[in-house]
């Protein structure tokens, strides 16, 4: 989950949550530059955390009551396997596209985890066998997850209020097309990119979250108990080509 600090207390919004935020902020692609599979490309970026369902899981205090924030997180196998279960009961490709996100989030515990390691060696392995089943090349494939990690990375921006006051550009990451995009905040609800990567000149995205006015929780059941009694509120920004 992914968590702020604010002054009424934590805000909580659940990966899944930021999963559907990743998924709005592709549907709106230039129609020209997006993938053949589009519609499993859609449904990769709006699942790629769909494993992550907090309230099923036990682990989501530090020793200290808190809510554990994403960034806390390591890889777990159980995880991992959870993940490409759920892709793969869809598609290959959506499995695909899942399986390099792994990659991408936790190839740099290669060198300090084995089981990490062995994991994501035998996923090389297996999206080598998918993409020859797909008939996909490396490059290919490649490119629609550079929109996938793109998505995530901007979706993350915005719930991690990342995004700057008085016109000042943050950049977003690098798109499937190698151009470095950045976000800039017109006013208060109103964002634009550039360069402009969509289809329409303006169109909405939203995400939900949750305040728990309660800072520390003596347990995972209480924190549940507040999480599921806190009021849901939409985040809504506008986007719009500058």
């Amino acid at each position: 989950m992914i968590v702020n600090y604010t002054a009424s207390g934590w805000e909580i919004i659940t990966q899944r949550a930021h999963g559907l935020l990743a998924a709005q902020l592709a549907a709106h692609w230039k129609k020209p530059k997006r993938s053949t599979r589009w519609l499993e490309t859609l449904l990769a970026i709006a699942d790629h955390d769909d494993a992550q369902i907090e309230m099923e899981r036990d682990n989501l205090l530090t020793p200290q009551g808190g809510p554990v924030n994403f960034k806390m997180k390591h890889f777990e196998l159980e995880h991992g396997k959870r993940t490409l279960n759920f892709a793969l009961s869809k598609s290959r490709y959506i499995a695909l596209l899942c399986s390099m996100h792994l990659e991408f989030v936790y190839g740099r515990e290669r060198d300090t985890n084995t089981e990490a390691a062995q994991f994501l060696n035998e996923q090389a392995i297996t999206r080598k066998q998918w993409r020859k089943e797909l008939n996909l090349s490396e490059q290919a494939a490649q490119k629609d997850y550079d929109l996938l990690e793109w998505c995530d990375a901007f979706s993350l921006l915005l719930c991690q209020h990342e995004n700057q006051p008085e016109s000042r550009a943050i950049e977003i990451s690098q798109g499937p097309d190698h151009k470095h995009y950045h976000c800039i905040q017109l006013c208060p609800g109103k964002l634009t990119v550039t360069p402009w990567p969509y289809e329409e000149p303006t169109f909405d995205v939203y995400f939900e979250s949750r305040i728990l006015p309660q800072l520390y929780f003596r347990d995972e059941t209480e924190f549940k108990d507040q999480f599921n009694k806190a009021k849901v509120t939409s985040n809504t920004w506008i986007l719009e080509k500058s």
